[in-house]
């Protein structure tokens, strides 16, 4: 089976053609600058990959260039969209309406359109994608897979924030947690390596990248997570504050005369370690400036990483217990010192890091000692296997 996996974000749109049988990329690329000029980078594996730059007013469009690449003659992958058997398309956040994939529905649109309010930079894009796929597409299943589903398996003592009850049932205001296709697919990995039945596991998650969240999972599922009701919460990301004490943005706002408004962009868009370092949201930046000396790019690395580590504890008292760690995502998988950092002074826990090892890069790889007591990972993630994974688990049944 040949499934399209459709990834919109606000402003792009990330898509795989994967062959279920074998898990391969058929082909890949990414739209970008969508509704301010567009540009598509495509290549059909075995193929010379390539950029062009074309006009993309609207995600609609957008998919239609897609479509176009796939069908080229000469750099295409498929010779009719007859080929395409499934199309499975991420989506950011389904609230508590869903606690799994579902097959796409008039009703399952509506329901998604419903959560545009938690997520009105993702939501309204991925209806479009949608819409647009079933416009092109008509007639070939697809299927909604959810940031948000694996965390619905978290106790109300994780998910309810302490302000006045009545806000959480006129507005569904409590946390939710991203990330949860990759924080499902590497927990099922990770126990895989360990070697044990996943429901008889406890794990932690550390899925760090530009956006980063940490999950403990319990018996494979998840019973707490670090983002909330937005992925503004948590730990300090590359543009991201994290938690912050929620008084800083009336005082903030006070002192510079702006509104909640731009307190709010500020917050997701010019903080985290971008912020602090005032150099870049790139940790290869941030080790390189450390490494001249650069004082507020090692401020910045510190700060990251004593949140990992107080999550890894604080999440391992909630379960009662750690069997793994997995470190996973773009800085997870590929930096040394975010990993060293994040795990130190952890020995009493039975954490035990082996240096040799930890200066691997991008590989599936046991990064603890063997006298270790809990097994601490590198597991690479792959967003889009699982999404597809979970529409031929749905379209087949």
């Amino acid at each position: 089976m040949k499934v399209l996996v459709i990834n919109c974000g606000s402003s792009s749109l990330k898509y795989q053609l994967i062959d279920s049988d074998t898990e391969a990329v058929i082909a890949k690329g990414l739209c970008e600058r969508i509704t301010i000029d567009g540009r598509l980078t495509h290549q059909t594996m075995g193929k010379e990959k390539y950029t062009v730059d074309a006009a993309m007013p609207d995600h609609n469009v957008a998919v239609k260039y897609v479509l176009d690449a796939l069908l080229d003659k000469e750099t295409g992958a498929i010779e009719s969209l007859d080929e395409i058997d499934a199309v499975g398309h991420r989506i950011v956040h389904g609230g508590e309406k869903f606690a799994e994939s579902t097959v796409i529905s008039d009703e399952v649109m509506s329901a998604i359109e419903e959560c545009n309010d938690l997520a009105p930079l993702h939501n309204p894009a991925n209806l479009i994608g949608i819409r647009a796929c079933q416009a092109h597409m008509p007639g070939v299943p697809m299927v909604a897979v959810f940031d948000t589903a694996f965390h619905q398996t978290m106790p109300d003592r994780a998910y309810t924030y302490a302000i006045p009850y009545e806000y959480y049932e006129k507005y569904k205001i409590r946390r939710y947690g991203f990330h949860g296709t990759s924080h499902s697919f590497v927990s099922k990995r990770l126990a895989e390596l360990i070697g044990k039945d996943i429901k008889d596991t406890k794990m932690i998650v550390c899925h760090l990248g530009n956006g980063s969240s940490i999950t403990a999972v319990d018996g494979g599922k998840s019973v707490d997570t670090t983002m909330g009701l937005t992925p503004l919460a948590g730990l300090p990301m590359g543009t991201r504050s994290g938690d912050i004490d929620p008084a800083i943005i009336e005082f903030i706002a006070g002192k510079e005369g702006k509104s909640i408004e731009e307190i709010t962009n500020i917050l997701n868009k010019k903080s985290g370690v971008s912020g602090l370092s005032g150099v870049s949201s790139d940790f290869r930046d941030l080790d390189a400036g450390m490494k001249d000396g650069n004082d507020r790019c090692r401020l910045a690395l510190d700060v990251f990483c004593y949140s990992v580590k107080k999550y890894i504890g604080a999440y391992a008292a909630a379960m009662g217990g750690l069997d793994a760690i997995a470190f996973t995502a773009g800085i997870g998988e590929n930096n040394p010192y975010v990993r060293k950092m994040s795990t130190a002074d952890l020995g009493f826990m039975g954490i035990d890091i082996d240096e040799a090892k930890n200066e691997i890069r991008g590989e599936e790889t046991k990064i603890s000692t063997d006298s270790s007591k809990v097994q601490v990972w590198v597991v690479p993630t792959n967003e889009e296997l699982a999404i597809a994974r979970e529409t031929v688990e749905l379209v087949s049944k």
